[in-house]
């Protein structure tokens, strides 16, 4: 399958966007207290994941963007 330029950009979009709202996540996860472990557990283990969806999709976005960008360049 050939990714176009555009789909490079909507893949780097979503990584970026994981990351932001995740790190969001972990900032508010950590001002709480009072819970049970298992509250912590689940929502880690969820943060963790995501972070690793987006550091896929980004490098998949990477990728296809550097090889459209190298074929644009050729005449």
């Amino acid at each position: 399958m050939k990714l176009e330029r555009k789909h490079a950009l909507v893949l780097i979009g979503i990584a970026v966007w994981n990351v932001v709202t995740y790190v969001t996540f972990i900032k508010n996860l950590a001002g709480t207290e009072g819970r049970p472990t298992g509250y912590y557990v689940a929502h880690t283990v969820l943060i963790i994941v995501n972070l690793v969806i987006a550091a896929v999709l980004g490098t998949w976005g990477y990728r296809a963007y550097k090889a459209t960008r190298s074929t644009r360049v050729k005449v």
